[in-house]
């Protein structure tokens, strides 16, 4: 006897506006960021709106916000139809639903105002992981309430993915998220340095594969097959894959730090398994494609699918670049470079935001029960997109090689033929306006598509409880034939699936971190390492509020172009007090490891306050702020406090002195300073933040 049952459509509905609302916030303030970088008054003379303060803004939007919204959308469609059942509760639904909504609320209100972590990707600050937390856990109790309540005997591929994302980010999260809260909204990182650095990218790059990617290709094995209406090409391949993915993946990590401070065999690790990781990612994109056999025909006349196949296809060229670019001589040219942001926009634009548009064009009208209100609008989109991305990507390609080679080039003496880092930036400028154009019409393309999905949902009516009716499960299932085979038998089993996906994905990271954390000749300590002062400590969390870690590193690596640029290469034992590391990822200005005593303090006053005086043609915003506002030093006790929690060796009951000491510091700055013709009060925060890039590089001397 069947079962009559019905299917919470308004919970998708609501995640499919938030995804539209939040991808046009998150990507207009990637075009806004897109545009400071050739014309910096665009940063507006505010520190609320500085490249620095709200480039983690559009990430996170664009991510979280974007991405994640579709990511629930997606899942919460297709999970209610693959188990023949209505969600767990609709309260968690809900509460879901709000929670992840007033997180991004939050991220919108303290990112702007310098309430950081640093961590890329996950900028957050403490009180927001736990609210994330929180609202994971709620997620995850809904979907396995909904798998254990199902009425259909096995899980398809899709929910294997969905089991994969939901355990490795809640591990992912929660490891990357150790942290010693020092206020309200200001903590440090467990780890320092080298073993930060390994945890951030461990954590950055499995989030990309495990919130850019499993939950993705989870959405494509259940729509896919819908659009097309053909059943996936291959289940042998989709088990392979599968597994093979989350197992490797994990791993791939250090491929980010390569020629860093992180110990060789680390590195080398990284670098192995991101040549494997092409297998199952193609496995994945060719699974996909091959679905479409015998629907090629439909593919030329329906928008959605078109979304798909490029969606796909960009998958396959991003994961096909990735293993490539971790190859380390490649790497050594790409890296810090815009190649990079090409290479993770071709991901962005293509794989992530082409496949969410198919999906909303797809969905939208069959819960609104009514047709698509303009296909050729559709259309329009898909090839304005199209432009947009190969706008976008291939002039910063061309950014990314022009750099990668004026750094390294010499002349025929020896010397280098662009030791001044500007020239190397002002020659790609034009490359800039173009990504901004791309970007522009990328974003044209999802205005169209918000008006036309606007103009559809006009015409129909929600069908919030969609009626549905299954046969419910056999109290005793006898399994028969291929059914007695391993897989098929774990598919029927989620707690186990669970455990075995969890159990696959943290090997990776426990053989790349514990050697790491636990044996010391993996980090050798340099006796001349001294902790930072008071002043100094103040100085490099002003550096961190302001986002200068976008634009500046702190890791020279061991190559001769960039050790004659900047000076001794970085060692692992320099940044062992660094709470977190800032080693940054990309390289606009140049990097800052050696910068101590490169210039005197007048040149970094004038230079915070008008950077085209001390360099013509520099893109960096001024930051007038930093001369008027006045230092708080209220926190310096609790700073200093927990700076010796973490294992800074700061004497017992320095905290009662500190500030003593950060006057003294302060007060000569401001001495040396009116020497120069510069009156500044030692108690402005311009002040510690000069301290602290005078301090850069200073505890080791090169020979």
């Amino acid at each position: 006897m069947t079962e009559k049952f019905y299917y919470d459509n308004k919970i998708v509905r609501n995640f499919a506006i938030a995804t539209i609302v939040w991808g046009i916030i998150g990507m207009t303030v990637g075009l806004l960021i897109a545009m400071q970088l050739f014309k910096p008054a665009l940063n507006m003379g505010s520190q609320y709106t500085t490249f620095g303060r709200i480039r983690p803004l559009h990430t996170n939007a664009v991510i979280f916000a974007f991405v994640g919204n579709a990511i629930f959308m997606g899942v919460y469609y297709s999970l209610q139809r693959l188990l023949k059942a209505r969600m767990f509760s609709d309260v968690l639904s809900k509460i879901h639903f709000w929670g992840w909504q007033l997180i991004i609320v939050s991220a919108v209100i303290t990112l702007p105002l310098g309430l950081t972590s640093s961590h890329e990707y996950a900028e957050l600050e403490w009180p927001i992981d736990i609210a994330i937390t929180v609202i994971w856990v709620a997620f995850g109790i809904n979907m396995f309430g909904t798998i254990i309540k199902r009425r259909e005997k096995h899980m398809y591929v899709a929910i294997w993915f969905y089991i994969a994302t939901f355990v490795t980010v809640a591990v992912l999260h929660i490891v990357n998220s150790f942290q010693l809260p020092v206020s309200a909204f200001k903590s440090y990182y467990l780890f320092a340095g080298v073993q930060d650095a390994l945890v951030q990218w461990w954590y950055g790059h499995n989030a990309v594969a495990f919130f850019l990617t499993t939950p993705y290709l989870g959405m494509m094995y259940y729509f896919l097959p819908k659009m097309a209406n053909r059943p996936v090409y291959s289940y042998k391949l989709s088990i392979l894959h599968f597994w093979s993915l989350i197992f490797i993946y994990i791993w791939a990590g250090p491929h980010h730090l390569l020629y860093t401070s992180l110990p060789g065999w680390a590195q080398s690790l990284g670098v192995a398994f991101s040549i494997m990781l092409i297998a199952p990612s193609w496995g994945g994109m060719i699974n996909g494609l091959l679905t479409l056999r015998g629907a090629w025909d439909k593919v030329r006349e329906d928008a959605t699918l078109k979304f798909m196949v490029v969606g796909l296809t960009a998958y396959g060229m991003a994961t096909f670049e990735g293993p490539m670019l971790a190859l380390k001589q490649i790497n050594a040219i790409a890296h810090y470079t815009d190649w990079i942001v090409a290479h993770v926009h071709v991901g962005a634009l293509g794989w992530n935001g082409f496949l969410t548009f198919g999906i909303l064009y797809w969905l939208i009208p069959r819960i609104y029960r009514t047709p698509l209100y303009s296909k050729k609008l559709a259309s329009f989109h898909f090839w304005i997109g199209t432009l947009g991305i190969i706008f976008y990507a291939v002039p910063l390609y061309f950014a990314g090689f022009t750099q990668g080679l004026m750094w390294k080039e010499f002349t025929e003496e020896g010397m280098l033929r662009y030791p001044n880092f500007l020239e190397t930036v002002l020659q790609i400028i034009p490359m800039y306006v173009l990504r901004a154009i791309g970007g522009a019409l990328y974003l044209t393309g999802v205005i169209v598509m918000t008006y036309n999905l606007i103009k559809t949902v006009g015409t129909g009516k929600l069908l919030a409880n969609e009626p549905a009716e299954a046969q419910p499960l056999p109290a005793v299932y006898h399994p028969q034939g291929s059914d007695k085979k391993l897989h098929r038998v774990l598919e029927r089993k989620p707690m186990v699936f669970l455990v075995l996906s969890l159990i696959v994905i943290l090997i990776g990271g426990m053989v790349e971190m514990m050697p790491t954390f636990t044996i010391k000749s993996n980090i050798p300590t340099i006796s001349s390492v001294k902790p930072y002062t008071p002043l100094e400590l103040q100085g490099r969390d002003l550096y961190i509020k302001e986002g200068c870690v976008s634009c500046h590193s702190q890791m020279i690596r061991p190559f001769r172009s960039e050790t004659e640029r900047y000076g001794e290469y970085s060692k692992a034992g320099e940044f062992v007090y660094d709470h977190p590391h800032l080693w940054g990822s990309k390289r606009t200005g140049p990097d800052l490891q050696r910068e101590g005593g490169k210039y005197g303090n007048v040149w970094h006053f004038n230079h915070m306050l008008d950077p085209q005086t001390m360099s013509p043609g520099s893109i960096m915003p001024p930051y007038e702020w930093l001369i008027t506002q006045t230092l708080d030093t209220t926190t310096t006790r609790s700073k200093i406090s927990a700076m010796r929690r973490l294992g800074v060796p700061y004497p017992e009951d320095y905290e009662d002195r500190a500030n003593r000491d950060l006057d003294q510091q302060a007060r000569e700055i401001a001495e040396d300073l009116q020497k120069n013709n510069v009156k500044v009060k030692s108690d402005k925060e311009i002040i510690a933040l000069i301290a602290y890039l005078q301090r850069l590089g200073t505890d080791i001397k090169a020979k």
